[in-house]
């Protein structure tokens, strides 16, 4: 009985039991049902096998851990954009939390059996309702840029497992993230200056600034609307005076400049000068454009 690396995801509605009693059966059932409907979209859309739901829950594998914590941070987004849009009346409480783990498992007769599975389980039990719980093999596996939006709570001993667990969680909200930067944005000697102008907005960044979140989703800081660009797109830092930006997106960013165009997907590029950046797109297929313009020191 062959064992193969996989990433076990559980996602699972929390509150669905207050849920109930404060809606009624019928609209608490359907927006159950459409919250699952959404889960699932996103499990399909990045290449996700679901194994198995369970009353309000979800049980799903994933070839890699990119895969993984990219389809529950795209779930966390949808459940907190999309659903409400569709549902004026939904109560806020309404949130699912995510726990998963990148290990060795067996895959047989349509489910998947093994520690990870255990493991994985676990995270979820940790959870709150809006958290992505994972372990710290699971942040290992990840790309640098979803690696950085990791941050480390707590070791904590897991039932089975003899060795206490290093508990990650994965951030996916851009305010969350920007409170995890915030040591690359320490230092005040340094004050290099970078403008975005977009569809006649114009967004500036310095030292103070720290970062930006570029995409097409609510929570942003410059919103690029196109259906090739990822909700969370693309952030550009500041870093002692020099401005980077860093692609964490499915598509790929394109940073055009006198130098030349350039492709960067889950890595990070030096703007300078000043240039164009599109989401998704090459700079000839793209309607939609970001021009740049940096100072630095």
């Amino acid at each position: 009985m062959s064992k193969q690396p996989l990433a076990i995801v559980f996602a699972d509605i929390s509150g669905s039991t207050q849920l109930y009693d404060s809606l009624g059966d019928s609209t608490a059932r359907g927006l159950v049902t459409q919250c699952l409907a959404v889960m699932s979209e996103q499990i399909a859309k990045h290449q996700g096998v679901i194994i198995k739901t369970i009353g309000d829950e979800i049980m799903c594998t994933f070839g890699s851990a990119d895969q993984a914590v990219e389809a529950a941070m795209a779930m966390q987004e949808c459940v907190t954009e999309d659903l409400p849009r569709m549902n004026p009346g939904m109560p806020a409480s309404l949130k699912i939390r995510v726990g998963l783990h990148y290990g060795p498992a067996i895959l047989e007769h349509g489910d998947v059996f093994g520690d990870a599975v255990n493991v994985a389980a676990r995270m979820t039990d940790l959870a709150k309702g809006g958290q992505i719980i994972s372990t710290r093999e699971t942040v290992a596996a990840l790309a640098s840029v979803l690696r950085a939006s990791s941050r480390h709570l707590d070791r904590l001993p897991v039932k089975g497992k003899a060795q206490d667990i290093d508990i990650f969680e994965v951030v996916w909200q851009p305010d969350d993230v920007t409170r995890i930067a915030t040591d690359l944005v320490k230092s005040r000697r340094h004050e290099g200056t970078l403008e975005l102008s977009y569809n006649g907005e114009v967004l500036a960044l310095d030292h103070r600034s720290g970062m930006v979140v570029l995409g097409r989703g609510k929570n942003v800081d410059l919103a690029v609307n196109d259906s090739m660009i990822s909700r969370e797109h693309a952030r550009i830092e500041s870093r002692r005076g020099k401005f980077f930006l860093i692609d964490q997106s499915t598509n790929g960013t394109y940073v055009s400049s006198a130098e030349g165009q350039s492709y960067i997907r889950r890595e990070e590029i030096l703007l300078s000068g000043q240039g164009k950046i599109t989401l998704g797109r090459e700079l000839d297929k793209a309607t939609e454009v970001v021009c740049f313009d940096c100072v630095s020191v």
